[in-house]
């Protein structure tokens, strides 16, 4: 009965501090009673009924300011969150003004930014740290990666990146074209319905039916009328995909304590010897464009003739031989040949006179400039004397006062 009342006191009340207890653990691994290291202390703690589940989770991330390097998105990261310590691959974005869930390629300098993970979910305002490598891993840097915290457990996260796409008319009537090389197939453009496209010089269109071939071609209409060098291009926003990657860290069921995950990207090329593959079209080149030809705007004759004289097109032909009055040559008369002579000397007399009269405004202008240095010196040496006198006059008055 004693004991049963204990029991029942405990069952209300719990155990309190000091006193021992016996607590059975069932489903631990053989390799955990292994390699147990009695001088390592083992903390227990419990954990709620909703962080038993598996999801993602939106967090506030930022990269620690004494980590060196910045982080790239889904290199895998150790991460320490609540009870648990796990490895997962976090996708990085920026919340735009929109609410839109932008993702970014690498985590930004001194600024927070936002990052999806899928693990363990733990309440809101849990905080956490990352960190990189296996767990033995020495490095002569910090260790710790970032710092976050958890902002929300919402299973409709989507994250976006931007994609643009780019394609050409084959065929054009008017306000509509036929245009292909944008989509691969009929599924494609059957997501795109309704999508605004825009051409390089600004005229604006939409996505309408997809055609039977070729495959990806469909039809579009315009504002305007295009033609077949223009290059069409769709600006959009695709989903990017969470990856479900959870790694539990379990260095305690090893015999030297250690464990070794998920490499990043940088770290297997290092292995491998591999350099990072260029992608041609992602050099920059220098630009070589054709020079377009322009067809002749050719006037029917008969508007031509309901034309005023003004308006009518005068633009002769290019003529296959000179005339002859481009091959003869000029032969002044004596009375010609005298005007054009007087005509020239007057000309560099002119010249020459306004090349004297510059010269002499340059001596001016820099004469003049060394007077008004001069007085300007004067002004502010005058200036400062007053200052001084009116400074020692004040010091003297305030004496007097405090006297």
């Amino acid at each position: 009965e004693l004991s049963s009342g204990i029991n029942a006191e405990y069952g209300y009340e719990g155990y309190r501090p000091g006193q021992y207890v016996r607590v059975t653990l069932e489903g631990v691994p053989c390799e955990f009673m292994d390699h147990l290291d009695p001088t390592v202390p083992l903390v227990v703690g419990g954990i709620t009924g909703t962080e038993h589940q598996m999801g993602l989770l939106q967090t506030r991330f930022k990269r620690h300011r004494w980590y060196p390097k910045i982080l790239k998105n889904q290199d895998p990261v150790i991460v320490s969150l609540g009870w648990r310590r796990f490895q997962t691959r976090p996708v990085y974005s920026i919340q735009d003004h929109n609410m839109r869930q932008r993702m970014l390629k690498y985590t930004p300098e001194h600024m927070h930014c936002h990052s999806t993970f899928y693990g363990p979910l733990a309440p809101p305002n849990t905080s956490f740290i990352a960190t990189q490598g296996s767990t033995d891993k020495k490095t002569s840097t910090f260790r710790i990666v970032a710092t976050g915290v958890v902002l929300s457990l919402d299973k409709s996260i989507d994250v976006v990146k931007k994609l643009k796409l780019t394609g050409t008319p084959y065929k054009i009537f008017k306000n509509t074209a036929f245009l292909k090389g944008m989509f691969s197939s009929v599924l494609e453009v059957s997501k795109f319905e309704g999508a605004m496209i825009k051409t390089v010089s600004g005229i604006r269109g939409q996505v309408k039916r997809a055609l039977s071939a070729p495959p990806g071609a469909f039809r579009a209409s315009f504002e305007d009328k295009i033609k077949l060098s223009d290059i069409v291009f769709l600006r959009c926003w695709v989903s990017v995909d969470i990856p479900k990657f959870y790694a539990p860290v379990i260095n305690l069921l090893t015999a030297d304590k250690t464990w070794s995950g998920m490499r990043t990207v940088a770290e297997l090329r290092r292995a491998t010897g591999e350099t990072i593959p260029v992608n041609k079209d992602s050099l920059y080149k220098e630009i070589e464009r054709k020079p377009q030809a322009y067809r002749p705007q050719v006037v029917p004759k008969n508007l031509q003739r309901s034309l005023p004289y003004k308006t009518k097109p005068k633009l002769e032909k290019k003529r296959k031989k000179q005339l002859y009055t481009t091959k003869r040559a000029v032969v002044l008369e004596p009375g010609e040949k005298r005007l054009t002579t007087l005509m020239q000397q007057l000309l560099t007399a002119q010249k020459e006179s306004d090349k004297k009269k510059a010269a002499k405004k340059k001596v001016e202008r820099a004469k003049h400039q060394q007077e008004m240095a001069k007085i300007e010196e004067k002004r502010s040496s005058k200036a400062k004397q007053e200052r001084k006198k009116f400074y020692q006059k004040n010091a003297k008055k305030d004496k007097m006062e405090m006297d």
